[in-house]
C-alpha cells in the first residue's frame, strides 16, 4: 500500500509559478511510475504529467507542454511539478499517482494510487 500526499497548491495570479509536491510513502519509491492529474469543477479528471520509475523519460499533455515540468527524487521519496506561466484554465484539485510498474501512463486508469489532491487558483 502506497500513500501519497500533495501540498504546495494555493491561489495564484495568472503567469505566476507554483511548485507542487507529492510525498510517497512506498518502501521503494524507485519502482513506481508516477503521474499527475488534475480535475476542474464541473470536468472529468485529465493527465497533466508523467515520470518513470528513473527520471529519464516524461510526457505531458499537450495543455501543459513547455510550462509545467516534472521531476522526482528518489532519495526522498517525492514527486514535483514546476508550473510557470500559470493561466486561469489551469485552476483545479491536482492529483499525483502512482503505479508499481515501468514505462510511462497517460491514463488513471493505469494507476493504482491516489492522493487527495491540492488545489491550484489562478486568478486573471
Amino acid at each position: 500500500q502506497v500513500q501519497l500526499v500533495e501540498s504546495g497548491g494555493g491561489l495564484v495570479q495568472a503567469g505566476g509559478s507554483l511548485r507542487l509536491s507529492c510525498a510517497a510513502s512506498a518502501r521503494t519509491f524507485s519502482n513506481y511510475r508516477m503521474g499527475w492529474f488534475r480535475q476542474a469543477p464541473g470536468k472529468e479528471r485529465e493527465f497533466v504529467a508523467t515520470i518513470n520509475r528513473s527520471g529519464g523519460s516524461t510526457r505531458y499533455a499537450d495543455s501543459v507542454k513547455g510550462r509545467f515540468t516534472i521531476s522526482r527524487d528518489n532519495a526522498k521519496n517525492t514527486v514535483y511539478l514546476q508550473m510557470n506561466s500559470l493561466k486561469p484554465e489551469d485552476t483545479a484539485v491536482y492529483y499525483c499517482a502512482a503505479e508499481r510498474t515501468t514505462g510511462l501512463g497517460l491514463r488513471a486508469s493505469e494507476y493504482a494510487y491516489w492522493g487527495q489532491g491540492t488545489q491550484v487558483t489562478v486568478s486573471s
